[in-house]
Order: structure tokens, then C-alpha cells, then sequence
């Protein structure tokens, strides 16, 4: 298994310990330094009731870590591009963050906004985005009840 799937499947294993809602998906994020040591790991609703994944583990670190300049965020799901419950969306905080690289499992599908920007905010501010879609439905299956 490749670096980048062992910790995209630590990401959704993350997310398997979200307090279950309604109206929110379920997502962990792992944060990954360039020497493969994990900085960080995260997951939706895990320290309050509206807190994202990417979110709650870029919280945990230090503000202006230089070690982010160099990591990668695995995200069981497509970081938001849009939210209502804070000010700066995911995407927003792993681009001030400095972050060059994010892996996701799963594009958010349009189920609480019209169309996720999250990668399309990110590729613009030049963070490569990698798409594993072969743990799409291990993110998806997590998220079961949400779409029916």
C-alpha cells in the first residue's frame, strides 16, 4: 500500500469516531510532514459541535508551524469551500496554513451546497489536490445515513 493510501485510510478510520449528525458529514483528516511523521490528526464534531476535520487537526498545531510548508492533509472527504457555521472555510485554513499538498478520498457531494469549492479554492491558490477515488466509497460508506 502507498504512503499516500495508509494515511488517506487513517483519515476515514478518523472519521468512524464522529458524533453522528444529521446535517453534517463525518470526516477525519491526518496531517503528514515531509518525514512521514504524523503533526496532527483530526476529526468533525471532535472538540465542538460544528468543528471540520482539516479544521480541528490544523488546530491543534501551532499557528505558523514551518513544518506545514512541507505536509500533506489526507481528508476522508474534499475539504468545504463554503460554510456557514465559521468564518474561513477548510480550504481557507489549509491555504493560510501553507499547506502544498492535500489527499481526499471522497468529493463532497451536492447534499448541503449547491457545488464544493474546496478544490477548486485550493488548485487556485497552487495546493495540489490528488483524488485517491479507490477509498471513495470506504468515505462514503461512513456518511451512509446521510444520503439515503
Amino acid at each position: 500500500m502507498s504512503s499516500d493510501l495508509q494515511w488517506l485510510a487513517r483519515a476515514v478510520e478518523l472519521s468512524r469516531l464522529c458524533p453522528p449528525s444529521a446535517t453534517a458529514f463525518s470526516v477525519g483528516a491526518v496531517i503528514v510532514g515531509a518525514d512521514g511523521t504524523v503533526l496532527s490528526e483530526g476529526y468533525s464534531r471532535e472538540l465542538d459541535a460544528v468543528g471540520h476535520a482539516e479544521e480541528t487537526a490544523l488546530g491543534k498545531l501551532p499557528t505558523g508551524d514551518p513544518r506545514l510548508r512541507t505536509a500533506t492533509v489526507y481528508s476522508s472527504l474534499e475539504p468545504c469551500g463554503q460554510r456557514a457555521s465559521r468564518p474561513r472555510t477548510c480550504a481557507e485554513l489549509i491555504v493560510a496554513a501553507g499547506v502544498p499538498r492535500v489527499v481526499v478520498g471522497w468529493r463532497e457531494p451536492e447534499l448541503f451546497v449547491a457545488a464544493c469549492q474546496g478544490t477548486a479554492l485550493l488548485t487556485a491558490a497552487g495546493v495540489e489536490v490528488v483524488e485517491l477515488a479507490e477509498l471513495a466509497e470506504a468515505a462514503r460508506a461512513v456518511n451512509a445515513h446521510l444520503l439515503g
